[in-house]
């Protein structure tokens, strides 16, 4: 990409996916690196500037995570967060030590200098601390920038190094001011532009694609969700009708989705699109099977003998294209496992390109779900796309505890749409990161038209998450819940119960197999 790039070396840290969405958001190109990253290979990207993460570890243990600390004198501006700062000040001849008060969670921090790092903000300000060591001495070739109760040297500058450390974590929401202190960053120290546009992106994208696959044919396997979705129109717009587009109907779909999907595509874009009807297939293969991971392999293995059968139809295809994001890449490296370390990708769809024997497409695959998102706006995708609550691969069948068959599979779909149906009438769908209902392997005594009824349960699940890594229950209002279980239990026959899901994750799940 030709943009201006902030690179990010990571140490550990749980927050450094924050940090290069919040570089992002400030309209700058930023890329996780890491920390073994040599000089050579960052002299070739040539950033504008450098954020050392934090990361778990004390940077006085033996086999502490370090980087070559020539990278403090590439005249390049370097901002520490946390053990970043901690490895940065030790290099230069600081002392690290552990503090005689862990300090975590917010904390009211004092500015002594209100330039640079810290302009436009007032004398104190709330940040969010997360370490048990501190810097214990600050030598003359430093100077502190602020301080807290438990920190005196909560902010700090080297005077001819252009390194700047910060104790705290200005990337999570808990730190009010991160966003304007890493802004600082990245345009009063680093002189950045803010060249990073979701425009700029597509047009390079294309560029790249065109490049790659010249006139050969590609192959994309289209679940109908966003991130396909947009991968799909991408390649499209590089290549034209060398794409060719493989949505395959498991018959664990939600309500009308397969047809939905069809018709968007084949009325919005000049795609080859091939259509595999599979439902039968599916339900037979899970036939009997009550284990959510053997369900989860069937499905998978099924997915790739269907998608091999179909792809073998369509004649000189080199290449496959997945919707594969940043943060899949990013879990897929070792933070410490230096630049010869391989990457796994974490593909879509698990196994293909192997199978299949061809060369990978991911124009997403250093790009965020909101930035995906931007670009499926841009791209003239239907917000009801780009905006679905994210859907597992093995659909339905992980929705349903316990044997899948047609007729379980039409009670969950029905309760699932009055779900997401209300959700949108009430105008909290995308307030909301993901919500659905689950067909629960029990009967429930009832009463229904003054007979006794024997039923099933349904359970509805809402959560909201930023990273999906952690997420807490929804407090939908209890008249939109009463709503929704009225209407579950009148409108889908063979539901006398619904329950409302009020457990956060950890230490559950937020699919519930």
């Amino acid at each position: 990409m030709n943009n201006e790039t902030v690179l990010i070396l990571d140490f550990g840290s749980q927050y450094t996916q924050l940090i290069a969405r919040r570089i992002r958001e400030n309209k700058v190109y930023s890329e996780i690196v890491s920390c073994q990253i040599t000089l050579e290979e960052i002299k070739k990207i040539n950033p504008k500037g450098i954020v050392l993460s934090g990361g778990p570890a004390s940077v006085y243990t033996k086999n502490a995570p370090i980087c070559n600390k020539e990278i403090l004198h590439m005249d390049i501006p370097i901002l520490g967060i946390c053990y970043g700062m901690q490895i940065g000040c030790q290099f230069l001849g600081s002392a690290v030590t552990p503090s005689e008060k862990r300090e975590y969670g917010k904390t009211i921090c004092k500015i002594n200098d209100n330039t640079n790092l810290f302009q436009s903000l007032g004398n104190e300000i709330t940040v969010w601390m997360s370490h048990g060591d501190q810097i214990s001495d600050l030598p003359e070739q430093f100077i502190s920038l602020a301080s807290t109760a438990n920190s005196p040297f909560a902010a700090i500058k080297h005077k001819s190094s252009n390194f700047y450390g910060l104790q705290f974590h200005p990337e999570v929401t808990h730190t009010p001011d991160g966003q304007k202190i890493l802004y600082n960053f990245l345009y009063n120290i680093c002189g950045c532009s803010g060249n990073w546009k979701t425009g700029s992106f597509i047009k390079e994208s294309v560029e790249g694609i065109k490049k790659q696959a010249g006139n050969k044919r590609v192959i994309c396997a289209l679940s109908g969700g966003v991130d396909s979705s947009v991968a799909a129109a991408i390649i499209n717009k590089a290549i034209g009708r060398n794409l060719s587009c493989i949505f395959v109907d498991t018959g664990l779909l939600r309500m009308d989705e397969a047809r939905y999907i069809i018709k968007t595509f084949k009325d919005n874009f000049d795609i080859d699109f091939h259509f595999v009807d599979a439902k039968e297939r599916f339900l037979q293969k899970l036939k009997g099977v009550l284990d959510p991971e053997e369900k989860r392999k069937i499905i998978g293995h099924e997915f790739i003998a269907i998608f091999t059968e179909e792809a073998k139809r369509i004649k000189d295809v080199e290449f496959l294209a997945q919707g594969t994001l940043y943060p899949d890449v990013i879990e897929s490296i070792p933070a410490h496992g230096g630049p010869t370390a391989s990457i796994k990708s974490h593909h879509n769809v698990g196994g293909l390109p192997e199978e299949l024997g061809l060369e990978l497409i991911e124009p997403l695959r250093f790009m965020f779900k909101d930035e995906v998102r931007e670009l499926g706006h841009e791209l003239g995708i239907p917000d009801e796309i780009i905006w679905q609550h994210p859907f597992p691969g093995p659909g339905l069948a992980i929705r349903i505890i316990g044997d899948i068959t047609f007729e379980r599979l039409e009670v969950l779909r029905n309760a699932d749409k009055i779900v997401i149906d209300e959700l949108k009438r009430s105008g909290l769908y995308r307030k909301i990161s993901q919500a659905f209902a689950v067909l629960i392997p029990l009967g429930s005594v009832g009463v229904m038209g003054d007979e006794r009824s024997y039923e099933n349960v349904i359970a509805i699940r809402a959560v909201e998450t930023t990273d999906f890594m952690t997420a807490d229950w929804s407090e939908i209002p209890y008249e939109v819940l009463r709503t929704m279980s009225s209407r579950i239990i009148n409108e889908v026959k063979g539901v006398n119960r619904v329950t409302y899901d009020v457990s956060s994750k950890p230490p559950s799940t937020i699919e519930w197999e």
